[in-house]
């Protein structure tokens, strides 16, 4: 499985941050959802994002 397959750009404009409800953006370098407000990474698994505070990883200050 490809853990780096793009998930549907249709979706993406939908989610938001489960933490803050704030907009995500899409880092393809990485991809993750990213919420700039929280601090936070989400991870996208098999094109699939990963919308879990446990599963996402703390942004670099």
């Amino acid at each position: 499985m490809d853990n780096t397959q793009k998930p549907d750009p249709r979706l993406l404009e939908m989610l938001v941050c489960p933490l803050t409800r704030a907009p995500l953006v899409y880092d393809h370098a990485r991809n993750e959802l990213i919420s700039v407000k929280a601090g936070l990474a989400y991870p996208i698994r098999d094109g699939i994002p990963i919308m879990l505070v446990d599963e996402a990883r703390p942004l670099e200050t």
